[in-house]
């Protein structure tokens, strides 16, 4: 049987649009996510939180269940229909969007990003599957990159659109506004979206007829150093990937004293430019080096975390604005070359029964320690250290998790041993 033939014409010859639906959902998870970063401080001017508040509801709010919950999802989506477990998460998620612009209180605000964690664990694993079951392996890399364009898409439309209606409404309106554009998206996508026949691309023999249980799934990967050196090296990149995404907003409006849509412009900007060149710099060179070797999934991480360290700190050290623009480019783009390689790596990991459940356990390492602990480490050493440095504690807080990105390319180093052993195809 062709690869065109074996899912139904309609399904093949709709895949860009289905891949172009899958990045809207995938933006709205962003735009959702990081929403909370442009608002922090009208949100701190009025409910009193500090910075360490802050980054609890920044990251582990977000992130306990969003973690705890991404396996348990991803088990279901190996035996049942991908398209309507995205399609509830982004219905559950986007309505505790919602009920953020309701809170009155940390305890509130904190429980409704609870939720939105709660349904963004069904967002993402699924669509890994999904895409992988859409484009053959050659594609594969470059699809990802694709629906990974969401992260700096839907990061700085939740930047830039979060600024603009908090400046003219107030933060209030502005989580309402995104979490209700999020639901209306929901059964749009349900309609459009089909499901393809599982592993339809694999040239393995497939001996699996239904999907395997966590246990063995666990069990395979156990046997495969290179998914939790990519999974751990993702996850020290992370910490300081999600952090900057939360904190720069303030740190903006603190050391250069910008305005609410001021900061809303410039990191926007900054997200959308460097973060898309980077997302789609990795998928291009995952599919073109990989074909010449499999140790590129991880080598090219490997180098452009390399060179972020030392382009993060020139940027956060700079004491003009404008200087400052063009040097967070540079580590914004390479920040995220990883994406593309290493879920397309990922997708290798495991065969295809056992492939929505592989994708959530690195989602679980890379969230749990990346987004569960990014904002909140951030802002706590920004409160240690405002008694020496002041207004500028957040620049130098975020200059030291910069050096992150150095442990993470040891781990992307040390992965390209293990790779090529490790590969499924």
């Amino acid at each position: 049987m062709t690869e065109a033939a074996a899912i139904p014409k309609p399904v093949e010859a709709n895949r860009y649009a289905v891949l172009a639906l899958l990045f809207l959902v995938y933006t709205f998870n962003f735009l959702d996510r990081q929403i909370l970063g442009i608002l922090a401080v009208p949100i701190q001017e009025e409910l009193k939180f500090t910075d360490t508040e802050l980054g609890w509801l920044g990251g582990p709010a977000f992130a306990i269940f969003y973690t705890a919950l991404g396996v348990p999802i991803a088990w279901l989506a190996d035996r049942w229909s991908r398209t309507w477990i995205m399609t509830i998460a982004l219905t559950v998620w986007s309505g505790f969007t919602a009920l953020c612009g309701l809170a009155t209180s940390f305890l509130q605000l904190f429980l409704a990003r609870v939720g939105v964690g709660v349904g963004e664990a069904g967002g993402v694993a699924p669509a890994y599957s999904l895409i992988s079951d859409y484009f053959p392996p050659k594609e594969r890399a470059r699809a990802l990159a694709a629906y990974s364009l969401g992260i700096p898409v839907g990061s700085a439309a939740g930047v830039a659109l979060g600024g603009i209606v908090a400046s003219l409404v107030d933060w209030r309106a502005a989580f309402i506004t995104v979490g209700l554009l999020g639901v209306g998206l929901a059964p749009i996508f349900r309609a459009f979206v089909r499901e393809p026949r599982r592993g339809r691309f694999d040239t393995a023999p497939q001996t699996a007829t239904k999907a395997a249980g966590f246990l063995e799934v666990l069990a395979t990967l156990a046997k495969k150093p290179s998914f939790w050196l990519l999974s751990f090296g993702a996850a020290s990149s992370s910490i300081m990937g999600y952090g900057a995404l939360f904190w720069i907003p303030s740190f903006l409006r603190r050391s250069y004293e910008f305005d609410l849509q001021q900061a809303a412009y410039f990191f926007s900007a900054i997200l959308m430019i460097g973060g898309c060149a980077g997302v789609w710099l990795g998928g291009v060179l995952a599919d073109w080096l990989g074909q010449r070797s499999r140790r590129a999934y991880t080598l090219a991480p490997a180098a452009a975390f390399i060179l972020t360290a030392p382009c993060y700190a020139l940027g956060i050290l700079s004491p003009s604005p404008s200087v400052a623009f063009f040097l967070f480019m540079a580590p914004t783009a390479l920040s995220l070359v990883w994406i593309g390689p290493v879920l397309a790596a990922m997708q290798h990991m495991a065969p295809a029964h056992m492939r929505t459940t592989a994708s959530a356990a690195f989602l679980f390492i890379n969230n749990l320690i990346g987004i569960g602990l990014g904002s909140l480490v951030i802002g706590a050493l920004s409160d240690a250290l405002a008694a020496q440095y002041g207004a500028d504690s957040l620049r130098y807080s975020i200059l030291a998790g910069s050096s992150l990105y150095v442990l993470a390319a040891l781990l992307m180093l040390i992965a390209s041993r293990f790779i090529v052993r490790d590969w499924v195809d």
